[in-house]
């Protein structure tokens, strides 16, 4: 490895060391009393991790043979800021301060999982039967994903049913290549896992993935497409791709092979992106996805809105810039997603790209934190009649 991947991995274990700070696994423990303000969160979870059932971490960074699942809930606090996850300073944690645990319960067997997964779509009132799929990224320990999917959940204000999909990350920043392989040993997991949603009941399965995350993301839905059940029988109805470790050519032929996507994927990308930078490096200078300085117009015209957050101030907790979807998606991913479905996204006249304020009679205002936000459009959404091409 050349001396200067080492150095940056060693800035980067520096500027991660705050997760070494973290409680590991206890955060789990369920606490049991409630914070006026607080707010509740259930997120179900489907996991390539092995158990602990003697720690209270739950699952480990190691493999598991099979599929395995839970049920957890967490409360996030009332003084919760957008983006941000207020880890505890002490343990149990003060849930009127603090993201803490209010439940946590093993789920034996995918049939048990799907009849739990369908029981709460169907408790949902009808316009909010959907399902949001989350997929974390490299070095995240099992309670950074669920507290992670909590605070996406929370912050998006979605009404619909979380659920987790975890595969076998170490939790470790030397530990890249088997995080990558553990990805891509989980793709039949999440395969799995989108069919249980598409077959809950839900009117939407919705895919949103973070980091190396991407890559089985768009694994698993180029083998589905190969398999021939690309969209989940037409309850795939949106895909987010945020801050995709993926090298730019290996996106390009798998987005071949899917073809053009409608609706469109919807990419968050960075080129401050301090993380994409060392998997450059690691990768033999090879651009990654979610860093591209390139040509926003060629990612676009493989079917992807792709918003570029370059300028964009990043979350309190991420000094890599690895995670700035987490400040912007509460301001309007579900409305980008919404006009993309109403076909009303935006002005044909103002062409293929436009900085985010332009997109304010469209997309609901885009303020605050996302000033400076640029937005490609792919050619056929600004070429053609928006809802022949934005809905199933």
């Amino acid at each position: 490895m050349r001396p200067a991947v080492v150095t940056i991995l060693l800035a980067l274990t520096l500027a991660t060391a705050g997760c070494a700070g973290r409680p590991d696994g206890a955060v789990l423990v369920p606490v049991t009393t409630a914070a006026p303000g607080a707010t509740d969160q259930r997120i179900l979870v489907a996991t390539t991790r092995e158990r602990e059932t003697d720690k209270p971490g739950m699952f480990s960074g190691e493999r598991a043979e099979a599929l395995d699942f839970a049920d957890l809930t967490v409360s996030v606090p009332p003084t919760h800021k957008d983006g941000v996850v207020e880890w505890p300073r002490r343990l149990p944690g003060n849930p009127a301060t603090d993201f803490v645990t209010r439940s946590t319960a093993y789920v034996d067997g995918e049939a048990a999982f799907a009849a739990r997964l369908k029981a709460a779509v169907a408790s949902r009132p009808n316009g909010s039967r959907d399902v949001a799929v989350f997929v974390h990224g490299y070095n995240t320990r099992f309670d950074e994903a669920v507290f992670r999917a909590a605070q996406l959940d929370h912050d998006t204000a979605f009404d619909g049913v979380t659920v987790l999909f975890t595969w076998a990350s170490r939790g470790g920043v030397l530990d890249y290549v088997y995080d990558r392989d553990s990805a891509t040993v989980a793709r039949d997991g999440l395969e799995r896992t989108l069919t249980m949603a598409a077959r809950s009941g839900a009117d939407h399965v919705f895919l949103f993935a973070h980091s190396m995350g991407n890559w089985l993301a768009i694994e698993t839905l180029r083998q589905a497409r190969i398999g021939g059940h690309g969209d989940f029988g037409g309850k795939l109805s949106q895909v987010f791709l945020a801050s995709p470790d993926i090298d730019v050519d290996v996106f390009k032929a798998q987005m071949r092979r899917l073809g053009v996507p409608k609706p469109p994927f919807i990419l968050f990308a960075s080129s401050d992106d301090q993380a994409l930078a060392v998997s450059s490096l690691i990768a033999g200078d090879k651009p990654r996805l979610g860093a591209y300085t390139g040509d926003a117009e060629e990612i676009a015209d493989l079917g992807v809105v792709v918003v570029d957050l370059s300028k964009v101030a990043g979350v309190d907790d991420d000094a890599l810039n690895h995670s700035k979807f987490a400040a912007v998606t509460p301001a309007f991913t579900e409305r980008l997603r919404r006009r993309i479905a109403a076909g009303d996204l935006a002005d044909p006249a103002s062409g293929l790209a436009a900085d985010a304020t332009s997109f304010g009679g469209s997309v609901g205002g885009f303020v605050g934190r996302t000033a400076g936000a640029v937005i490609t459009l792919p050619a056929y959404l600004v070429t053609a009649p928006f809802r022949a091409v934005a809905g199933r």
